[in-house]
């Protein structure tokens, strides 16, 4: 009996002592959770004017959203390094430091992928030209940037699907940007008979591209002449449109296209078919008469 007496008793001074160690906290917890919550509020609102702020200098969605977080992040790691001083926690901060600098060391050579996307992700939104809304061609995937993060970027192609691409590899690897210069080339390759005189084919091929409305003024229209091909004379017509979107090209090449044969259906140009010419009578061949059964 006197053992359990005893353990009640050991129990019972116990847990006195932490409701007098709470009670005796309960001031210091209120303040650190008033803390905690006026840093909050403070964070979200710095952060609100900060990126109003912000979208006035720069018009890179990416930038602003990663300078906010990161603000928003250390304002939070202020207030709990501020609420435990409060609690009179200090050995738990140097604690808390001890173990971020141990577990730093860890996940950097678990996830050092990731880091490296990290990384690339925080050089991509800072100093690259790719920006929310652009066009650009990575590898096989050619669509609009829909968001740059901090591991990833993520492009809805114009079949409407959405590719993630590591930034790490937009760091590292050759990528095509189309709105940056807000032009685009239309290289139209189109073939005509060898009958025709190429002199003519020229003059009216600039002529209906010309027609084209909304093509740059201040860009060449280029026509060159490539190959004799199987059944055609093939040659190229370049020409120039402003680009903000795939279908400011997409109507630029229809649009020559329509031209061209409209204008040669006028002038009785010739766009052949392929064709073959077929010899029987080669060495080791038979003629054709030869192959045809006779009339009877």
């Amino acid at each position: 009996m006197d053992y359990f007496e005893n353990a009640i008793q050991i129990v019972t001074e116990k847990l006195g002592g932490w409701v007098n160690d709470f009670i005796s906290m309960l001031p210091n917890f209120v303040i650190a959770v008033l803390v905690i919550i006026i840093f909050y509020l403070f964070a979200r609102l710095f952060t609100r004017l900060l990126k109003t702020t912000l979208s006035k200098f720069t018009s890179n969605v990416a930038v602003v959203k990663l300078i906010a977080s990161f603000s928003r992040i250390t304002i939070m790691a202020a207030a709990l390094f501020i609420a435990l001083g409060i609690l009179e926690l200090e050995k738990t901060v140097t604690s808390l430091l001890a173990g971020v600098g141990i577990a730093g060391l860890a996940i950097g050579f678990a996830f050092k992928d990731a880091i490296a996307n990290f990384l690339a992700g925080i050089y991509i939104t800072f100093k690259s030209t790719v920006n929310v809304g652009d066009i650009v061609e990575f590898g096989d995937h050619m669509g609009t940037v829909k968001s740059i993060g901090l591991r990833a970027v993520k492009i809805d192609t114009f079949q409407g699907q959405e590719v993630v691409i590591p930034n790490r590899l937009i760091f590292e690897d050759i990528y095509k940007h189309y709105t940056v210069n807000s032009v685009r080339r239309i290289d139209l390759n189109v073939g005509v008979s060898y009958g025709e005189d190429l002199q003519e084919v020229e003059d009216i091929t600039l002529k209906a591209i010309k027609k084209i409305d909304y093509l740059l003024k201040t860009k060449p229209i280029d026509l060159y002449f490539l190959e004799f091909g199987d059944s055609s004379i093939n040659f190229v017509i370049r020409y120039w449109v402003s680009f903000q979107k795939q279908t400011d090209y997409l109507r630029a090449l229809s649009d020559g296209v329509k031209n061209i044969k409209s204008a040669y259906d006028a002038n009785n140009i010739t766009i052949p078919f392929p064709i073959r010419t077929l010899d029987f009578g080669i060495k080791g061949g038979k003629t054709l008469t030869e192959v045809l059964p006779e009339e009877k």
